[in-house]
């Protein structure tokens, strides 16, 4: 089996079935993965949905914040952001359909010796840590108090991960992880605040980080278009810019060959 694993298509359909279709063309019947950040600020955010939806068995998704924040505003729980463009979600005719099938997609996925999540891991945890970690967000969104979950998910603190956290706070800080991350500090606690993909004073790519226990298998992460795609022994980074007129990616893991598909300009960079 070939396995591909794709960066944030963000509501960008017609180049995701371009690659999709080029995927085809190169594998048969490949397995794919989505790496999060399937909606939004794109132009066809509920067409996406219902596309990847209906690949079946054929794709997994791993949840990424803007996945999140539509299951937040269709619950009322958050309000849309500039430039968000989820309104056909929230007027589709099967969007409870839709999000509970949204729901119940994963928040990391351990395939072919790769831990996939959407933006990252806390230094803190080893492989099986993550994994277990993630399984608890899971059973949340999953069960019958999701949308209560979803009331607590927001904020910044706390910002270091702790194996006594509780309740809420918990809960948080794992989601933080996995679908926010960018930077950490040197005690080893989240910064939620840079984006920027440039070297800042005090702060660390977490993937950098002295010590980080997941070093001992590659990572594949979306979420930083800043970073380009990246390659490493130990990351393979895949937000290549597809929304801002860059490119959509898919990356096959058992050889890092790498199908690209040019985008247009769908938003304009430090408008939204």
């Amino acid at each position: 089996m070939t396995t591909y694993v794709i960066g944030d298509v963000q509501g960008c359909l017609g180049k995701l079935d371009e690659l999709i279709t080029q995927l085809y063309a190169a594998a048969v019947k490949p397995h794919l993965i989505f790496v999060g950040d399937l909606v939004n600020r794109g132009p066809d955010s509920l067409q996406t949905l219902r596309r990847i939806r209906a690949l079946g068995p054929d794709a997994r998704v791993v949840l990424g914040n803007h996945d999140l924040h539509l299951l937040a505003v269709t619950q009322g729980i958050r309000l849309q952001h500039r430039g968000d463009t989820l309104h056909e979600v929230l007027d589709a005719p099967d969007r409870d359909e839709l999000m509970d099938w949204l729901r119940h997609q994963s928040l990391a996925i351990h395939e072919q010796g790769h831990l996939i999540v959407h933006a990252g891991v806390a230094p803190q945890w080893t492989l099986p840590q993550t994994l277990h970690l993630a399984a608890e967000v899971e059973a949340m969104l999953r069960g019958p108090d999701w949308v209560d979950f979803l009331r607590h998910m927001y904020g910044n603190a706390p910002a270091r991960w702790d194996d006594g956290l509780q309740g809420h706070d918990r809960l948080r800080c794992i989601v933080n992880a996995l679908t926010r991350i960018r930077y950490c500090h040197a005690d080893g606690s989240m910064d939620m605040v840079h984006k920027d993909g440039q070297p800042l004073e005090g702060l660390m790519p977490w993937f950098d980080m002295p010590g980080r226990r997941t070093r001992e298998v590659p990572v594949v992460i979306g979420h930083w278009s800043t970073l380009g795609l990246v390659l490493r022994p130990d990351l393979i980074a895949l937000d290549t810019g597809c929304l801002w007129g860059g490119k959509l990616t898919a990356v096959c893991l058992e050889d890092r060959s790498v199908v690209q598909v040019d985008c247009p300009q769908y938003q304009v960079p430090g408008s939204i």
